[in-house]
């Protein structure tokens, strides 16, 4: 084998061997990054519009689903196939008979998409999981990791802008 061929085979084969180790690693991914730089002021500049204090009032039954304000926000489609892990709080959209939801929408507060008004769809996340999350547990913000897909989606509660299979989800801790 040529002398010069044989660094060039060993570090191809490194960084073949590496590239794994490199994939692994999720990118931390925060909410306002999911809105275009070039977005529109109306857009960029959207908050919660409700007083969350008042959460614990509401009744289910009596009060009817908050309508969705932008429904077709603008995406990032840089984010899409990009490994990521964003924290935020779950919604479901189905639970299981043990209790545990796979099917859930993603959002950056508490509250979202309960008879609230719903944030625009590219603050919500459309995540499907196979173990998902027990039901108890959901006033507790997640991480969740997975592969980023942009790509719309439409439930009873909420447009969503994103969609997400999630390989991991684990509770969100604030650091120390």
């Amino acid at each position: 084998m040529n002398r010069s061929v044989l660094p060039r085979a060993l570090l191809a084969l490194l960084l073949l061997v590496s590239a794994p180790l490199w994939a692994a690693e999720p990118k931390e991914l925060t909410w306002s990054e999911m809105i275009p730089p070039d977005a529109p002021p109306e857009v960029a500049d959207m908050a919660p519009m409700h007083d969350l204090s008042q959460l614990g009032n509401l009744d289910p039954e009596a009060a009817p689903a908050a309508k969705q304000g932008m429904p077709n926000a603008p995406v990032v489609p840089a984010l899409d196939g990009q490994h990521i892990r964003l924290p935020g709080y779950i919604v479901p959209l189905e639970v299981s008979e043990e209790g545990r939801t796979t099917d859930f929408l993603l959002v950056p507060y508490y509250g979202a998409c309960i008879h609230v008004p719903p944030p625009p769809s590219n603050q919500i996340v459309h995540v499907t999981s196979k173990v998902g999350v027990k039901l108890d547990e959901l006033y507790q913000p997640y991480w969740i990791e997975g592969a980023m897909q942009v790509k719309p989606s439409t439930s009873e509660l909420a447009d969503a802008g994103y969609q997400m299979d999630a390989q991991k989800i684990y509770v969100y801790e604030l650091p120390e």
